[in-house]
């Protein structure tokens, strides 16, 4: 699964602002795999999204 696509999810369907995937982008440089945690350790999506975002991530995983 590509980051790519992680950013389009993050984008289209959570409503994630470019900012706020700017900041967490660069609190997660050495592993991009982190970028959900930094997301929520930052306040920038809520516990709901992040299990959002997990489920998705394993859904995509199993492609």
């Amino acid at each position: 699964m590509g980051k790519a696509k992680l950013l389009d999810y993050l984008r289209g369907e959570l409503a994630i602002s470019n900012s706020a995937i700017a900041v967490a982008l660069r609190h997660s440089e050495q592993d991009a795999s982190q970028l959900p945690m930094v997301l929520w350790q930052y306040g920038l999506v809520t516990l709901e999204q992040l299990n959002l975002i997990f489920d998705w991530l394993d859904g995509s995983s199993a492609d």
